[in-house]
């Protein structure tokens, strides 16, 4: 029943009032998720999972065909490699065939990645595994196409930031359950992760709405082929490099956080490290799901971008000026409330600036660009962090983000 038969079935102004704004909820609660978001978010997360089961053990997996530590990081490196030069291509293609194809030929891609992986007998067959589930990592960016195609403009932030939240869970219960299953040998946790990717593609297979293809020809992005930094408009280039730039300083943060908590806590064990990178997964899983809707319908989309960005800086400054315990608490919780509402925002924006038919190439782009801070992040500050000192890294990465701030001023012209 709607608001309107709700209008008609009273007779008097007080019940109309009461039915109103109960029908009102009613309808409120039955737009929170679209038909279809469901899926897609259950799609992200079960793809997410298998990506964060193999993280805990790929680097012991690869000395055990002779990988020095460097190839060893290498093997972790190229996935991200390929990802960065396929994820545009996959986005370009959803456009051209509509989202369900290219979210369930990802995963099946995927799950034959990890197969690899598991089955390996020689080094270059490992590389070969993760170049294959790389450059099929493209559920994310599709996914949140996918979602933009669901929803309406007003309601597309909180989604994506549900979306986001997703990604989260999977980096939560992925180490976890890849721990448990190595167990049982240091190649089973891919294929447990193989078997997740099959079977999430016959899920989306069966359950994600089949949607639409944009109307070919309908803008200049489809015949452009935004497949590329070149093809790309200005925009939608700043808002790949803001990517860039952003992740650089978070990926470099993750890479050398665990060695920060060993020098300053040296009387702390693994557990509290393991620990400390879950409650940071926690909270951005909170952040994402709680916070990024609301910040956006008060402040805007791109008012939200400058402040999570200050949040960012203001974090990485207190992490490298120390202050104990308490110190290192206030500087997670701002950089773990800034980068959580930053990339789901910088989603909604570079959604904000393409027509329907290209957002799939954007956000895929965007995918791309982000990679590739994955890939300079964890060497530069590892550098950083060897040659210069402890608190170098997160001094730079408090620099990216100032500089990411001007990107997003840019952005506005």
């Amino acid at each position: 029943m709607t608001v309107r038969d709700y209008r008609r079935a009273s007779g008097t102004p007080l019940a109309c009032a009461a039915v109103t704004r109960h029908a009102r909820g009613f309808e409120d609660r039955r737009r929170a998720h679209p038909p279809g978001f469901g899926v897609v978010w259950f799609t992200v997360a079960l793809d997410m999972v298998g990506f964060g089961i193999m993280l805990p053990v790929l680097p012991l997996y690869a000395e055990e065909f002779g990988a020095s530590p460097a190839l060893a990081a290498a093997v972790l490196a190229v996935f991200s490699a390929a990802q960065m030069v396929v994820a545009p291509l996959w986005g370009r293609l959803s456009d051209r065939v509509g989202r369900k194809p290219v979210l369930v030929a990802a995963l099946v891609g995927s799950s034959l990645g990890s197969l690899v992986t598991g089955l390996a007998g020689a080094l270059w067959v490992l590389f070969l595994g993760r170049v294959l589930d790389g450059a099929s990592g493209s559920s994310y960016a599709v996914g949140q196409a996918a979602v933009a195609d669901l929803v309406e403009p007003e309601d597309r932030p909180r989604l994506l930031g549900l979306l986001a939240a997703a990604f989260g869970v999977g980096f939560v219960a992925g180490p976890l359950i890849g721990s448990v299953a190595a167990l049982g040998g240091r190649e089973l946790p891919f294929f447990v992760a193989a078997a997740l990717a099959a079977t999430n593609a016959l899920v989306a297979l069966v359950r994600l709405p089949a949607g639409r293809p944009a109307p070919t020809g309908a803008s200049g992005l489809r015949s452009g082929g935004l497949t590329s930094w070149g093809s790309a408009g200005p925009v939608v280039r700043r808002l790949a490099g803001l990517a860039m730039v952003a992740m650089v300083g978070f990926a470099g943060f993750e890479a050398t956080f665990s060695l920060l908590v060993e020098r300053r806590f040296p009387e702390v064990g693994d557990p509290t490290v393991y620990g400390l990178f879950a409650s940071i997964g926690l909270l951005m899983v909170l952040v994402q799901a709680r916070i990024v809707g609301p910040a956006n319908t008060r402040l805007g989309t791109r008012s939200t971008l400058r402040t999570s960005l200050v949040l960012v800086a203001a974090g990485m400054v207190v992490l490298a000026a120390g202050g104990g315990w308490p110190g290192l608490a206030v500087a997670l919780v701002l950089l773990v409330v800034g980068q959580g509402v930053f990339g789901p925002t910088l989603s909604n924006a570079t959604v904000e600036t393409v027509p329907v038919e290209g957002r799939g190439a954007a956000l895929g782009l965007q995918q791309g660009a982000g990679a590739s801070g994955r890939i300079l992040g964890p060497l530069l500050a590892g550098l950083l962090f060897d040659r210069v000192g402890v608190e170098a890294p997160y001094l730079v990465a408090a620099a990216l983000a100032l500089a990411a701030l001007a990107l997003v001023r840019r952005a506005d012209r």
